[in-house]
């Protein structure tokens, strides 16, 4: 058994059942193609690797061949290889994947010139029609020659997907691998959310008693981040709004910082302008529904005690749902019960009284580190049952509100 059957789908099956060609070029950055490989197979692809000549001077076949545990293409033999994957064929792959793809290749993909044999599986895609993505990775004065902006255009004209380049230290660094997966996975999926915008709220809020301390809840955003990856697997423009303290997020998602339940109803109030009307929201936040008076300043350190006096926060889903009434809203409720029925009652007590679409309840005592117990219920009074990691909870979640779009 080769090494990669331990780590297929063991981070999800996204890709599960997914064949992708991983065009590698000439670029300092195909170093990385051995874990960009991996990531791939972690989410269930099977990966096969296209090296052109000069790649394989920065990056062995043999690596390759480790990283994927399929045979490399260094050359076009007698077995049309370009043909048998990316040809008008049966089973022919999902994904040609150019990661790292260098300015010379870009140049000669947007040209159909098959000198190599990345560019012959290219312009084999191409005219097959399979989906083409493109990770340029250069010096950052090739990047910026007029020529390689066309031909960047050009590809985008010919339906090929660009992934951005990460500017910096005077190059255009092949993008974040977790931003290479995402896309990757995006592009593959059922696209049930295309075009939509997707609002996730996570984390914490912080409401201060002084300059220096504050009240707040336990919350890690985790649930948050995969409802975010979730959303985005299946195509749509995600924002995700999570409190201070929250690690994780990935770089492809966009992300807004919020500290306190005010800043946050303003943050809410405010999408309108800044990114538009939601089509679907999801408030997975620990929101706190008192705010200390703050006090100006640092209250003493050394008294025996302190009385700190509470007001009412403002209601952050309620203010979400006068303000975008035509949105799929999905709420969240914690309790600390061992009364199962009880949890149902108020649960769905709160759905009502906000009209959401559904809501996620569980029990204080049933939220781990890694995984929880969590009820779904509808407005039909619907109850479902889920116990497993997070980001398993996070996928039931999607899928049964896609479902419920979807009637």
């Amino acid at each position: 058994m080769h090494p990669t059957a331990e780590l297929r789908s063991v981070k999800s099956d996204r890709l599960k059942g997914k064949r992708i060609v991983l065009g590698v070029t000439g670029s300092i950055a195909a170093v990385e193609c051995v874990k960009l490989s991996r990531e791939l197979i972690r989410h269930g692809a099977d990966v096969i690797a296209v090296m052109t000549p000069e790649a394989t001077r920065i990056l062995g076949a043999s690596a390759m061949e480790f990283a994927t545990g399929n045979p490399v293409i260094t050359e076009l033999t007698g077995a049309v290889e370009h043909v048998s994957l990316c040809g008008d064929v049966p089973d022919r792959a999902d994904l040609l994947l150019l990661s790292p793809c260098t300015a010379n290749t870009l140049g000669k993909v947007v040209l159909a010139i098959d000198d190599t044999p990345v560019t012959t599986f290219a312009t084999t895609a191409i005219g097959t029609g399979i989906p083409v993505m493109i990770v340029p990775a250069m010096h950052g004065t090739m990047y910026q020659h007029p020529v390689v902006q066309e031909n960047l255009e050009k590809a985008r004209g010919m339906g090929l997907e660009i992934v951005q380049p990460l500017l910096e230290e005077s190059k255009a660094k092949m993008a974040p691998l977790d931003e290479i997966v995402g896309r990757v996975v995006q592009r593959l999926s059922d696209r049930a959310l295309y075009g939509k915008k997707v609002l996730i709220v996570t984390g914490a809020t912080q409401e201060p008693i002084d300059d220096m301390r504050v009240v707040t809840n336990v919350a890690t955003g985790r649930s948050g981040i995969y409802l975010a990856l979730e959303a985005h697997s299946h195509g749509a423009e995600v924002l995700l709004l999570v409190g201070k303290g929250v690690t994780g997020v990935p770089g492809h998602i966009r992300s807004e910082i919020f500290g306190t339940t005010a800043d946050l109803v303003k943050n809410i109030e405010g999408l309108r302008e800044v990114w538009g009307v939601p089509d679907m929201a999801i408030f997975s936040a620990a929101i706190s529904d008192y705010s200390p008076v703050r006090k100006e300043g640092k209250l003493p350190s050394g008294e025996k005690g302190m009385v700190v006096k509470m007001e009412r926060t403002p209601k952050v889903v309620e203010a979400f749902r006068r303000e975008y009434p035509d949105a799929f809203l999905v709420g969240y409720k914690a309790e600390a019960l061992s009364d199962r029925e009880e949890l149902l009652r108020r649960a769905y007590r709160r759905l009502t009284e906000v009209g959401m679409d559904l809501i996620v309840a569980n029990d204080l005592k049933d939220v781990g580190e890694e995984r929880n117990i969590v009820l779904l219920i509808t407005p039909g009074k619907d109850a479902f049952e889920v116990d497993g990691r997070k980001e398993e909870i996070a996928r039931f979640i999607m899928d049964k509100s896609l479902e419920m779009l979807r009637e």
